[in-house]
């Protein structure tokens, strides 16, 4: 979240999009109702279904899953047509004045520079020009037709109300009503924010369909101020830790990339991920990215880590040509070019598309290990379960170890929630049996590890193993403690400031991390989260929930990262010369030395009406309604239809259909299904009741919902002969599975040019592992292996099925 949770309250309108927050995330959403309760504000639900978010909302419309981009590119187009934008806002903090490359266009559904035979694009056109002094070239008229806004104005034209009813369903009435609602937002005292979870980011345009949402809060001035923002609600403890903490294929702790196999040292690596400044007297905070990755080296290796061998960037793994996702992993099991899996608070069976061929690819590991404090569906892949997991166990060789693991709440430590809180908490159980923390585990088997290797040698080099730092009380068991100010970060000499004063001694916890060094004198792990546990004591333990504004930034409570700031960009809730767009809702004021005020100020010590500009990270000050080279498909928005596509075409171009830069293998093409044999859209969710895969181990939960379900709409339903109560087999591509259906009015066709296309909504939770006695298919059997071209994140939300009666 570039807000939290409690802010929400301050809204003036709440659109959730992508997500059923009253369902998935009900403890939250009731900031929701306090938004609608303290400030009148309207609640907007968009969403295939009339879910239970939508049951309580001022206004619910539908649309087509997959067509998030063109919808709200059509609001977009709503608000530049009608002067529905908070016009200082976008001319001084966003890129709408700044003029673009004069070889970059976009044309038939593709962007400058595609490589078809690549399937990715040369983003060397996606840029600024620039002046003869190195400087980003400006035009604050706007009246320049390759100024971004003028560029986006030409990009979005297409998107009439016409086109998005053609694409998304959404009938023109009910998305006039949205465009009108959200437009009232660009008044500099009223404020919107976006609400959306997997609903968004489960597409092959995941990405995009968030960046768009972006735009919007851009235009409206809606960035960086209360009650507004771009919220992503985990639904996971704790899936913002470890996001913040790099557990991606392809990232370092604090967003810092994984080097590639490209970058022979750490110069180069650094030089080519350390921005550039675009305009002069801008922070860009980016800058510091050397000392960031420097001290983060230093906690990795401690005295190992030197000047000489680059800090120990050797040691570090290198991602290889063409990346490393789950895709790719799972891909490289599949064709037997992977020997063991360790598989660590994770049930890809059940989590991951296509469970089919997870279990195929699991068959062909020698060794699995299993970190799970439940025994899950992935633990016994290899057992038959009759129809629910029909394979042949005495083909399959794979030996799987399970090491039991505690739960969160037998063991200490922080977990951060979606709003960047750091909250400390206590253990409130022993563990059962033999179970230790993963910290125990992971310590233990490095032990092992270089035991072996020095009685029997091996393959991999010792040494990167051999240089981690280790220096906990137990090395076997280190403290949640030790790693918190690890993270945090230590001065390892006397840290002086350009004065020549000591500001830190020797041993001592660093601060801010505006205190890190690139020469080795400091360590970090994870430099967003310094402040965290300081000379003060834990800051993620504190519980001042004093709130003298009202605006609920209860800075005396936990930690948020970065430096405690409870809404990014803040700087940006005030106009240049620091006067608040809601003085209501004032966050930043200048008092001489900083914009501290109601919050931690986002922003550096420059004055008012200084040419310093509140969006520090990046390198030209502002916000980015044209995204340059930072994404994939392009750096506008565009709407691809879903890899499984119900109308077979692209209506904005048919020569391009679905995403041109897809992350898709060849062995998961061939399992792409048609709408000819699949007529109908299937899309997954969650429910209240259950909490993913876990609780079909809990009595109570299992009680609940106790047996698995499909939704389906009265038309479908009457079409095919499916009565409330029957049992219906879904099938797509890739497989099947069998369940209750429900037939429901909360689900009803939409017309998509000029087809009737007819959704089969299917929760998650269930699987062949479990205490209920009723077991169920996975979810995962139906969808895609196909992903977002920047995260790689799976089509779960969208695939073509087929449905029938198999019983009643």
């Amino acid at each position: 979240m570039t807000n939290h949770w409690v802010d929400i309250k301050n809204s003036d309108l709440v659109i959730v999009m992508g997500g059923n927050a009253a369902e998935a995330h009900p403890v939250g959403f009731r900031w929701a109702v306090e938004a609608k309760k303290q400030n009148g504000a309207k609640l907007m639900v968009v969403d295939p279904r009339f879910n239970r978010t939508a049951a309580v909302a001022d206004i619910y419309m539908p649309l087509r899953s997959g067509t998030d981009i063109a919808f709200l590119s059509g609001v977009i187009r709503y608000l530049l047509k009608n002067d529905k934008i908070q016009h200082e806002y976008v001319k001084h903090y966003t890129n709408a004045t700044f003029l673009i490359d004069e070889n970059f266009k976009f044309e038939d559904g593709l962007f400058s520079g595609y490589d078809p035979e690549k399937r990715q694009y040369d983003r060397s056109s996606w840029g600024y020009q620039f002046d003869e002094n190195g400087n980003a070239k400006r035009d604050m008229t706007m009246q320049d037709p390759r100024c971004v806004i003028n560029l986006l104005r030409d990009h979005v034209e297409r998107y009439t109300p016409e086109m998005v009813e053609r694409i998304t369903g959404t009938p023109q009435k009910d998305f006039q009503v949205f465009c009108e609602e959200v437009a009232k937002t660009s008044a500099p005292d009223k404020a919107a924010t976006f609400l959306y979870a997997l609903g968004w980011t489960q597409h092959t345009v995941g990405s995009q369909n968030i960046r768009t949402m972006a735009m919007i809060q851009l235009l409206l001035g809606n960035i960086g101020v209360a009650g507004g923002g771009v919220n992503a609600l985990r639904g996971h403890s704790n899936v913002q830790g470890i996001t913040d903490l790099g557990l991606f294929p392809n990232r370092l702790p604090a967003y810092i990339a994984l080097p590639t196999e490209s970058d022979p040292d750490l110069d180069s690596f650094l030089g080519r991920i350390t921005p550039k400044a675009l305009i002069s007297d801008q922070i860009n905070y980016w800058q510091n990215t050397p000392k960031f990755m420097v001290s983060m080296l230093k906690s990795f290796y401690g005295d190992k880590a030197t000047k000489e061998n680059g800090y120990g960037y050797n040691y570090l793994p290198k991602l290889p040509k063409g990346g490393m996702d789950q895709f790719r992993y799972i891909e490289d099991m599949y064709q037997g070019k992977v020997n063991g899996f360790f598989c660590q608070g994770m049930n890809p069976v059940a989590s991951f598309a296509n469970s089919g061929k997870i279990i195929k690819a699991l068959s062909n590991l020698k060794y699995l290990v299993i970190f799970d404090p439940l025994i899950t569906d992935t633990s016994e892949f290899w057992k038959n379960h009759g129809e629910y997991n029909d394979v042949k166990t005495e083909d399959i060789q794979t030996e799987v170890f399970r090491l039991p693991t505690t739960c969160f709440v037998e063991e200490e430590g922080s977990i951060v929630n979606s709003g960047r809180w750091l909250q400390w908490h206590w253990k409130g159980a022993e563990p059962p049996g033999e179970a230790k923390t993963d910290g125990e585990i992971l310590s233990e088997l490095r032990a092992e590890l270089l035991h072996l290797y020095h009685e029997e040698g091996g393959k991999a080099p010792l040494e990167p193993l051999e240089a981690m730092a280790w220096d906990y009380a137990n090395p076997l068991a280190p403290a949640p403690e030790e790693v918190a100010k690890e993270n945090n970060g230590y001065a390892l000499v006397d840290i002086k400031d350009a004065s020549g004063n000591i500001i830190l001694k020797k041993g001592q916890l660093l601060s801010s991390f505006a205190q890190m060094r690139d020469d080795g004198t400091t360590s970090g792990a994870c430099w967003i989260y310094t402040g965290q546990w300081t000379e003060k004591g834990n800051q993620m333990a504190n519980r001042d929930n004093s709130d003298p504004s009202g605006l609920g930034n209860t800075l005396g409570w936990a930690f948020a990262w970065p430096l405690n700031r409870r809404i990014i960009y803040n700087r940006a809730s005030a106009d240049l010369s620091g006067r608040p767009f809601n003085p209501k809702r004032q966050l930043v004021k200048w008092n001489g030395k900083n914009w501290n005020y109601v919050d931690v100020a986002d922003f550096g010590n420059a004055p008012p009406n200084s040419p310093t500009l509140p969006f520090i990270m990046q390198p030209d000050g502002v916000s980015g309604l044209f995204a340059r080279d930072r994404m994939a498909e392009g750096p506008f928005p565009e709407h691809y239809e879903p890899v499984e596509t119900p109308i077979g075409t692209n209506p904005l171009h048919p020569n391009v259909i679905s995403s041109p830069i897809v992350r898709i293998f060849e062995s998961d093409k061939a399992e792409l299904g048609t709408s000819e044999e699949f007529p109908y859209v299937g899309t997954t969710y969650r429910l209240t009741e259950h909490f993913h895969f876990w609780t079909k181990n809990v009595l109570l939960n299992v009680i609940a919902q106790p047996e698995q379900f499909i939704e389906i709409g009265e038309a479908l339903a009457k079409e095919k002969g499916i009565g409330h109560g029957d049992i219906v087999k879904v099938t797509s591509k890739r497989g099947y599975i069998k369940a209750v259906a429900v037939v429901t009015k909360r689900i009803r066709p939409l017309v998509a040019d000029g087809k009737p296309v007819h959704t089969v909504g299917i929760p998650i939770h269930w699987g062949f592992s479990g205490i209920g006695t009723k077991k169920g298919f996975f979810a995962n059997n139906l969808t895609v292996r196909a992903g977002d071209g920047n995260t790689q994140t799976p089509e779960s939300k969208c695939m073509l099925v087929n449905i029938e009666k198999v019983g009643a």
